[in-house]
């Protein structure tokens, strides 16, 4: 039967090797001095340190003046006289057990005697992440997503399937995900909810969803051009861009902020969010995080090394910075069809103005040549600044929001027709050659389509809910383009 045996010291205290100029001149710690060489003159009980190339060893408790010493043994470590060390980014490692509840603690335990490494294709790059899911570790290279089994592995049989079976090995057989697709070196942008992680491949401009259907690149769902163009220009030679992706438990959306890097002092961004309920891009939003994370349903995010819970506060507040809400779309019925919008209407809540509205502009060849010679003008038409219910609202005496009297009666911006907000479209547009009457002379906006740009007053019930239901416009057909 073996017997243990407690070993309380080691017969070696110390052990420091260091370099400076001069070599060759002791390492103590100060307890009580050793004889120091200076200037070819010992000084015994100097207790000041002077570094050196020597390695001392100390036999006695406590390096005590005729304190007890241990008897001779192993030594504690050894110093290599020419440490070659190698960097595997390709590889994993992995130390004994740690179990709080039991208190065993082996994470300083690395068995020469076992297999404790794991290697994955070095041509896929280094490992950026790790992430354990159940019974299976999924490893993130620069250009390749791969899982691993944990205490499991797989034999494969004649036609190729796998059978799953126990198995002491810690980490099993690798097994890549189909797709060349990998995170690059933004680990920062993974963020999983439930079954669904997320992360981005800068390298490729896409981003990425792994489920149980495997990847999928969701930045392909309208958005192509719009990571293609912004993820390379936050990106510079020696700086990629940064990625800083987590999940919003509030809203339920995966939210990813495109950034400069940080040595860049660069504070333009484009922040942005996918809502797997809809199977797109939903929003953009006005902050700039360092982190983004979830604590018992609600969402946080760090930034500038403070601590910022979201969605606390109405109107949309970020990082003591007020933003009013905004929406941009495209009217666009009959798009072959030269119309002209004469109106515009909306269903929901009060609060709401109409910022712009622009029509698509006519292209070269087809307008007016520039008299200068520089080219051609590109034309296309505006309409003025559409104020809400509440601030476009004045009384006979020509007092306008906020000094009108109670009630008004008149409404120089949306007026309410049977529970629906309606506003005429003013043309706010520069005299075009040919054109009779221009600008706030005549009403509607000529074009093909129109782009339109709604957005929060910021003064009626600032703290309530903005909802918006719907749009319309009244257009009529032209008869041919208008010059």
């Amino acid at each position: 039967m073996g017997a243990v045996v407690e070993v309380k010291y080691f017969n070696t205290f110390i052990l420091k090797k260091t370099i400076s100029n001069p070599p060759e001149k002791p390492v103590w710690n100060g307890s009580f001095g050793i004889p120091q060489t200076i200037g070819g003159y010992s000084r015994p009980g100097s207790n000041l340190v002077d570094p050196g190339n020597w390695a001392i060893e100390e036999s006695r408790i406590r390096g005590g003046y005729n304190n007890t010493t241990v008897d001779f043994g192993v030594k504690a470590y050894l110093v290599e006289e020419e440490p070659n060390a190698s960097n595997r980014i390709n590889s994993l490692i992995y130390s004994g057990i740690f179990n709080s509840r039991t208190g065993i603690n082996r994470t300083n335990v690395f068995s020469i005697g076992e297999n404790i490494t794991k290697s994955v294709d070095p041509a896929n790059g280094s490992i950026q992440k790790l992430y354990a899911e159940d019974n299976r570790l999924i490893i993130f290279q620069e250009s390749k997503v791969s899982r691993a089994l944990i205490d499991r592995d797989a034999i494969y049989t004649a036609e190729g399937s796998d059978v799953v079976t126990a198995s002491n090995l810690v980490i099993g057989t690798v097994q890549a995900y189909a797709g060349d697709y990998g995170i690059s070196t933004n680990p920062e942008s993974f963020a999983v909810y439930g079954y669904q992680k997320y992360f981005s491949d800068a390298n490729k401009n896409a981003i990425l969803r792994l489920s149980m259907d495997g990847i999928t690149e969701i930045s392909a769902a309208g958005m192509i051009d719009f990571f293609r163009d912004n993820i390379n220009k936050f990106s510079v030679p020696s700086f990629p861009a940064r990625l800083i992706g987590g999940y919003d438990i509030y809203n339920k959306q995966y939210v990813v902020s495109i950034q400069k890097n940080v040595h860049l002092q660069d504070s333009s961004y484009e922040t942005l969010s996918w809502d797997e309920r809809v199977k797109g891009w939903i929003g953009f939003f006005n902050y700039q995080p360092d982190q983004i994370f979830n604590l018992r349903n609600q969402t946080y995010s760090f930034k500038n090394a403070g601590l910022w819970q979201h969605y606390t506060t109405r109107p949309t507040k970020f990082y003591n910075i007020t933003y009013q809400s905004s929406i941009t779309f495209v009217l666009n019925p009959e798009p072959e069809q030269s119309k002209s919008f004469e109106t515009i209407s909306y269903e929901g809540t009060n609060g709401w103005q109409v910022n712009s509205i622009t029509s698509d502009s006519v292209g070269a060849g087809v307008s007016y040549e520039n008299p200068d010679g520089a080219g051609w003008i590109f034309t296309k038409d505006d309409a003025a600044l559409i104020r809400s219910y509440t601030t476009g609202a004045f009384d006979n005496y020509g007092n306008e929001y906020p000094a009108v009297l109670n009630p008004p009666i008149n409404y120089a911006g949306f007026n309410r027709k049977e529970n629906t907000y309606v506003a005429n479209l003013i043309n706010n547009t520069p005299a075009a050659e040919a054109e009779v009457a221009f600008g706030n002379f005549i009403s509607g906006i000529k074009g093909n389509y129109v782009t339109v740009v709604m957005q929060t007053d910021g003064v009626t019930d600032n703290t309530g809910v903005k909802e918006l239901f719907s749009v319309s416009s009244k257009y009529t057909r032209n008869n041919g383009y208008e010059q």
